[in-house]
């Protein structure tokens, strides 16, 4: 059987490819910490080819992915996708982005790391960082149909293993094997480290196993369902992130090592090495046995042993070559000592003792090189030259001893010394904040914002000497854009240990927030691909031309580039204004999303936005309101961005005038969807009354309008089911709260706040929700 080679080099994402699926020869699926979820169709064979088709586009990291077969119900299957928004969108492959997805599932309080599908495709089962699994019945969309809990830590892998059996792999070290009841049937140690991956294996496998794990400790174990471990693989050199298995059996693994293998009998019988940090993910197609993959490289990959299936010699050439040139951190490699290392002599003379083995080499010119062993080809392959990472600066920062290209500070409580976090631009940010959480004995809860505020503070710097200046996105962190981050302040979970009267005060919000975190390459490619389809259409009234274009080129990168200070704007946000209210309240309802999404960037970027009005001089609440946006059959997403809109005005002292102003009216627009089972609606709603909340802590602040927020927010937290709808909820009521005793005592008249607060605490099981519940039982003592 011969060797798998390059297939198709699939580009396309603007971020990692954290997850992707092969169900069928003719597709495969893909998603991205760039926010999506695409399909690659193929187009033709040989040489084989494929076309991108946006299937989903959300508004945070995506990264699980998994595939329900076609059913009588869904002839074409259900794209079942999660990520860092904590909702589970299940969607059929050819409905368009701004459709309605055919479910959202609501019940994790965090990041959804893992999916996958039973066989029968009757169930789904989900894994997060919240500490637990979920079973989902497919077409019974209301609720997950059990929960299975116990878990310690992040449940970083799933398996429908059958009908009687689901298994579960977690960052507490252990594999748990549940039944569909949620009954515990057993636990597993199955690693020293973090288990990250699952697949079932089949029937009279070699290793005489039913299923296999990998994780943190760069192992592969295969296991019986009793519990009993039945074989170690052993070769990578990182952490291993996915597992997939070939109807031959094989086993085919990825990792941070940078390579994909195939192993079979036990023993690792190629080795495939990206030009990436990160192979994230891998999947096997059940039919044809062909490989693909998912890096941080932004890249998906097809491999595939037919000769019928692969590249044309050039490509595959193209793709050797991008190995060999790739940069290798040296933090990656380990320490090493240039002068011990062998010549290019040893790979001509010396043979490796095993399929991926990793030799250095000292190069002539005094590069230091690594060589990987191919058993098949019988030789060594240049995988990289092994290069220092450079930061912001292009200098390292020492720190007990070792270099690094950045020293954070983090301040967890108030009156003591900052914690050190150090980073190399070469690492994995989940995997350093989940140490930094570890090494200093951080509440998990912490996660997600740790890995954030590495991911903002480091976008734009790269790797290599060319490396440019550090840059953060604007808006990334609503909660607080200072360069040090504060648990305390942004995930409001203080340490558990930490004193009431250190934690620091949540109530009240004194600051107005805005949601402005966007991928505006996404955004813009998305309006010309419309603007395209209105030409097609005939529809050239409405379409852009040349000239528009223009504009929405400057105006994406003014944005891109926006400084704090609104007020200094440059002059092509300002010539955006007519083109994104022509995108956002002209072109038909099914193309609108992008124009509103940059109309509300325009919102917190330009003070112009608030004071612009029409030729009837409506303001852009008027214009908006006109537009059809917040009509009962309107795109909910379409009527979440415009709420954001308002959101992002209070980012100017014009739009606070106009926000100000125009109270009863937006109050009306936005009253009817507080009950919105619409997630991302919901915290846009509970975000603008936040502001309103903030307003209305001046001298002169209005009891009616505070009352009339007040009861929107208790309907909230008396519904909603999603932590940070339930969280930005609590925290608006709670700064309305704080108006003073005469506001309290009306408030307390008229609601019930120990029902509302009692349903708050039995639904949001973070610290943060408790810690502000807890605020405000002291307010309403």
């Amino acid at each position: 059987m011969g060797e798998f080679k390059l297939s198709a080099s699939l580009e396309g994402h603007e971020d990692d490819v954290r997850d992707v699926a092969f169900p069928h020869p003719k597709f495969i699926l893909s998603a991205s910490r760039d926010a999506t979820v695409r399909s690659w169709n193929l187009l033709a064979p040989k040489p084989p080819s494929y076309d991108c088709t946006l299937i989903s586009h959300g508004s945070a990291f995506v990264n699980s992915l998994t595939y329900v077969p076609p059913s009588p119900a869904y002839p074409q299957g259900l794209v079942v996708s999660g990520g860092k928004d904590t909702i589970i969108e299940v969607r059929q492959p050819g409905k368009a982005p701004q459709d309605n997805a055919d479910a959202l599932l609501l019940g994790h309080s965090s990041n959804v790391c893992s999916l996958d599908v039973s066989e029968d495709g009757r169930i789904i089962v989900s894994g997060s960082w919240d500490q637990e699994a979920r079973v989902w019945q497919v077409g019974n969309w209301e609720a997950a149909v059990t929960v299975l809990q116990g878990h310690e830590a992040s449940v970083w892998a799933v398996l429908a293993y059958d009908r009687e059996t689901i298994i579960t792999g977690c960052a507490d070290k252990l594999i748990r094997v549940f039944d569909p009841s949620g009954k515990l049937l057993r636990s597993i140690r199955g690693s020293s480290d973090v288990v990250r991956a699952l697949c079932r294996l089949p029937p009279k496998h070699s290793s005489g196993g039913q299923f296999a794990s990998a994780g943190n400790d760069a192992v592969i174990r295969c296991w019986t369902l009793e519990g009993r471990q039945t074989a170690e693989l052993h070769g990578h050199e990182n952490y291993i992130y996915s597992l997939a298995v070939s109807p031959s059996g094989e086993l085919v693994s990825s990792s941070e090592d940078r390579t994909a293998r195939i192993w079979k009998n036990n023993q690792c019988i190629q080795t495939i090495t990206h030009p990436a940090i990160s192979v994230w993910s891998v999947a096997v197609c059940p039919e044809n046995g062909d490989i693909v993959t998912g890096a941080s490289d932004r890249v998906v990959r097809v491999f595939s042993r037919s000769e019928d299936r692969q590249a044309n010699i050039d490509t595959i050439k193209a793709f050797e070559d991008s190995v060999k040139s790739s940069s290798i951190p040296q933090q990656q490699v380990g320490n090493i000592n240039k002068e011990q290392l062998p010549g290019p002599e040893f790979i001509q003379q010396k043979s490796g003792t095993k399929e991926g083995q990793v030799q250095m080499i000292r190069e002539d010119n005094g590069n230091v090189s690594a060589y990987q062993w191919s058993t098949a080809a019988n030789q060594w392959i240049n995988v990289g030259t092994v290069v220092d990472a450079a930061g912001s600066s292009g200098r390292k920062i020492s720190y007990k001893g070792q270099d690094y290209d950045y020293v954070f500070d983090v301040d967890i409580e108030d009156g003591k010394p900052p914690l050190k976090l150090p980073y190399n631009l070469s690492q994995n940010p989940y995997e350093t904040a989940n140490k930094f959480i570890a090494d200093n004995e951080l509440p998990i809860s912490y996660l997600d914002q740790v890995a954030n505020f590495i991911v903002t503070n480091t976008q734009g710097a790269s790797l290599g000497p060319g490396a440019g200046s550090q840059t953060q996105a604007p808006g990334s962190d609503p909660w607080g854009s200072e360069s040090r981050y504060r648990p305390g302040e942004v995930d409001s979970a203080a340490p558990q240990n930490m004193p009431a009267e250190s934690r620091p005060k949540l109530l009240p919000q004194t600051q107005y927030l805005s949601i402005t975190t966007a991928n505006l390459k996404t955004i813009q490619k998305k309006v010309q691909e419309l603007n395209q389809h209105l030409i097609d259409q005939g529809s050239k009234d409405l379409s852009l031309n040349p000239s528009d274009l223009q504009i929405l080129s400057a105006m994406t990168k003014q944005l891109e580039q926006a400084s704090a200070k609104p007020e200094a704007t440059a002059p092509a946000l300002n010539e955006g204004i007519d083109l994104a209210l022509k995108l956002a309240t002209a072109w038909p309802q099914d193309k609108r999303l992008p124009g509103l999404d940059l109309l509300r960037l325009l919102a917190a970027a330009s003070p112009n936005l608030a004071a612009h009005t029409s030729s009837s001089d409506q303001t852009i609440v008027d214009q908006l309101a006109v537009s059809g946006v917040f009509s009962p059959d309107a795109p909910p997403n379409n009527t979440m961005m415009a709420i954001r809109t308002f959101v992002n005005l209070f980012n100017t002292e014009e739009g606070r005038f106009i926000a100000d102003g125009e109270f009863d009216k937006i109050h009306e627009l936005v009253q009817p969807f507080v009950g919105s089972s619409n997630r991302n609606l919901v915290v846009a709603i509970a975000t603008l009354y936040i502001n309103f909340g903030v307003m209305l802590a001046a001298p002169a602040h209005n009891a009616d309008r505070a009352l009339t927020l007040l009861d929107d927010l208790t309907k909230v937290v008396n519904s909603a089911t999603d932590s940070e709808a339930l969280y930005r909820a609590l925290v608006g009521a709670g700064t309305l709260l704080c108006l003073g005793e005469d506001f309290r005592t009306a408030a307390k008249e008229v609601f019930d706040f120990d029902r509302a607060l009692q349903r708050a605490e039995n639904v949001g099981k973070e610290p943060r929700i408790k810690n502000v519940i807890r605020e405000m039982r002291d307010e309403l003592a």
